[in-house]
C-alpha cells in the first residue's frame, strides 16, 4: 500500500469539539478531493458513526481506484437501550449508537463489515487496531490484548491475504504504548496520533525507532498534537485532547518565537517537521472546513528555511537527533 504525503484526518467530522452542519461537512469534504487530497481515514468511534458516513457519501461518488481509504477495527456499534436519555459523550454531536469492544476475529469481522456499510463502499485499503489502550479501556484492557493476539489478528492476516485490504496496523495514542503494545502483534504500519509531534519526540529512541527495526511504517495521526500546533499557545490551547499545561503552553511559544523570527507559519513547522522521519509515509491533519483544508495543503508545501530547523536544535526545543526538512 503506497499513500500520498497528505491526507485527510476525519474525527472532526465526527463532532468532537463543536457541532459541523451537513452542509460545512460536504463543503469541506469537496474542498479535500478538489485539493487533489486522496487518502481519507476515519473511524467507527468518530461521531460514533457520524464520520464513516458523512465521508462515505463523497468517496462512493469518486472512481474506487483514484483514494486509498482507512477505517479502525475493535469497536462495534450498536442502539443503545434507551435513545432517548443516551450520553453521546465526549462527542458533542455524533450519532446515538453505543460502543461494544471486540477484537476477536469475530469482533474484527463484524466491525469490518459495519465500516463498510456506513461507508457504503465494498472495499478499504487499510484497516487500523483502534485504542487498544489501558487509558481508555481500563480493566477490560488485558482481555482486549489476549482477544487481538490470539484470534483479532488472524481477521487482518486473512482479509489482507484475500485481498480485502492491502495493509493492516494499530493507531497509538501514548510513547508507552507505542513501545509496549504496538509490538504485541506483527503490523504493517502504526497510526501515531500523539508521541511523535513537534512537540514530543520522546518516541524517537525508542517506539519510533522500533518500529524501523521491524520495517513497520508510521502515519501521523495527529501533527497538531490535537490543536495546539495550529492555534498556537493563547485561545483554545487543546493538547493531547484537553486542556495545554502551563508548561505545553510555554514550549509552544519558544517554537512560535522561532517561527516569528524565520517568518514560518506554525503549523507549517508542525507537518513538514513529522514528514521529515523516514518511516512516516503519510500524515492526516483534520479539518472541519473548506479553508482549514486549504490551509493544510497550503502548509505543506511552505518553503521553510534550513536555519529554522538549526534553531529549534540550538535552543532545544526539538530533539537534536530529531530528523528534519532539508530546508528550502
Amino acid at each position: 500500500l503506497t499513500l500520498p504525503a497528505l491526507g485527510f484526518g476525519s474525527a472532526h467530522l465526527g463532532e468532537l469539539y463543536a457541532k459541523v452542519d451537513e452542509a460545512d461537512s460536504r463543503a469541506t469534504l469537496d474542498a479535500a478531493w478538489d485539493s487533489g487530497l486522496r487518502y481519507y481515514a476515519t473511524a467507527p468511534w468518530y461521531g460514533r458513526g457520524l464520520s464513516e458516513h458523512r465521508l462515505g457519501g463523497l468517496l462512493r461518488t469518486k472512481p474506487r481506484g483514484e483514494f486509498k481509504i482507512s477505517t479502525k477495527v475493535g469497536r462495534q456499534l450498536k442502539r443503545p437501550k434507551d435513545p432517548k436519555t443516551f450520553d453521546r459523550s465526549p462527542w458533542t454531536g455524533g450519532l446515538n449508537f453505543e460502543v461494544v469492544w471486540d477484537y476477536s476475529y469475530d469482533g474484527i469481522m463484524r466491525s469490518y463489515e459495519q465500516a463498510l456499510q456506513r461507508l457504503a463502499l465494498d472495499t478499504v485499503d487499510a484497516l487500523v487496531i483502534h485504542d487498544l489502550d489501558r487509558e481508555y479501556q481500563g480493566e477490560r484492557f488485558e482481555q482486549s490484548k489476549k482477544e487481538i493476539s490470539e484470534s483479532g489478528v488472524k481477521a487482518l492476516q486473512e482479509l489482507k491475504r484475500t485481498g480485502d485490504i492491502q495493509a493492516y496496523g494499530m493507531g497509538i495514542n501514548s510513547d508507552e504504548a507505542l513501545e509496549t503494545v504496538a509490538p504485541i502483534v506483527d503490523l504493517d504500519f502504526c497510526l501515531v496520533a500523539m508521541p511523535y509531534t513537534l512537540l514530543d519526540q520522546k518516541s524517537l529512541h525508542r517506539g519510533m525507532a522500533a518500529l524501523q527495526k521491524r520495517g513497520a511504517s508510521a502515519i501521523i495521526g495527529a501533527p497538531y498534537a490535537s490543536g495546539i500546533l495550529v492555534t498556537g499557545s493563547t485561545g483554545p490551547a487543546h493538547y493531547a485532547y484537553g486542556k495545554a499545561s502551563p508548561e505545553i503552553q510555554a514550549r509552544v511559544r519558544g517554537i512560535e518565537a522561532v517561527c516569528k523570527a524565520h517568518n514560518v507559519a506554525l503549523p507549517a513547522a508542525a507537518l513538514q517537521f513529522v514528514l521529515a522521519h523516514p518511516i512516516v509515509a503519510s500524515v492526516i491533519p483534520g479539518a472541519a472546513k473548506p479553508s482549514e483544508v486549504v490551509a493544510n495543503v497550503g502548509h505543506v508545501n511552505t518553503p521553510i528555511p534550513a536555519a529554522f530547523w538549526a534553531d529549534l536544535k540550538a535552543q532545544q526545543l526539538i530533539d537534536p537527533d530529531s530528523p528534519v526538512p532539508a530546508g528550502k
